[in-house]
């Protein structure tokens, strides 16, 4: 399986572990990143018509150092997945993604004609951080993940999307089952626990496979054997919800 995200830092986070997961249960998944920085889907849709080199590619989780345009790299290989994100900062309001969301998956399908479209949604900033009450306004991140949750619905019905990769509520339902901390600056993944349990939920959602048994551990930061079995508890408990 091919998977290529149309991303920023946060889908940066999600694909750090995606192919070890993978890896770990014998199965053949790599993935590709097209990353800039904070980068909106207005922006992508941009570099869409300039087809300027504007994206640092990323595969398997680690950077190759080349720089590539969004048609190039749509036009690689035969992609199996093809994820688009709205930047996280953006992702509650659904007035930001349109029209340029549609415009983008048109494009893509015209590209990559064979492709499954995926929406990865992205997850609330921290609790009480300036991000999420000075910067946006909410007064808890559960009111930031709802406005999120919706967005993203919304934006699935509108391009007809193939999946939504629920991150973002699998951070929050980490968060109600006594991890205390899934971010390492308050908006980004943590480089342990975070970006493992993205990782487990993207395989799920994309795969269908199971995760109770994955024996991936090869982290960036420590990862306790309960956080473990807290992230794969409810990765399957948030995957019940969209039916895999």
């Amino acid at each position: 399986m091919n998977i290529l995200s149309i991303g920023n830092s946060f889908s940066c986070d999600a694909q750090r572990y995606l192919h070890g997961i993978a890896k770990a249960d014998g199965f053949a998944l790599h993935t590709f990143n097209l990353d800039i920085g904070g980068c909106s889907l207005s922006q992508h849709y941009r570099n869409m018509l300039s087809e300027q080199d504007a994206y640092a590619l990323e595969m398997n989780g680690e950077n190759t150092n080349f720089k590539v345009s969004l048609k190039e790299a749509l036009l690689s290989r035969d992609w199996d997945i093809i994820t688009v994100q709205q930047v996280s900062h953006q992702a509650p309001d659904y007035d930001t993604y349109q029209p340029y969301l549609n415009k983008l998956a048109e494009y893509i399908r015209l590209c990559a004609p064979k492709a499954k479209l995926a929406l990865h949604q992205t997850w609330a900033y921290e609790q009480g951080s300036y991000r999420l009450t000075a910067e946006l306004g909410y007064g808890d991140y559960k009111e930031m993940l709802c406005d999120i949750v919706k967005s993203y619905q919304t934006a699935a019905q509108h391009m007809s999307a193939d999946y939504i990769i629920p991150s973002g509520e699998v951070f929050g339902a980490m968060i109600e089952n006594g991890i205390e901390r899934v971010h390492r600056d308050t908006f980004h993944a943590s480089l342990g626990l975070g970006r493992y349990a993205l990782g487990l939920i993207w395989y799920k959602i994309l795969t269908g496979n199971d995760v109770s048994e994955n024996t991936f551990c090869d982290f960036d930061e420590a990862v306790s054997a309960e956080q473990i079995v807290i992230a794969k508890k409810c990765v399957q408990k948030v995957a019940n919800r969209y039916r895999v």
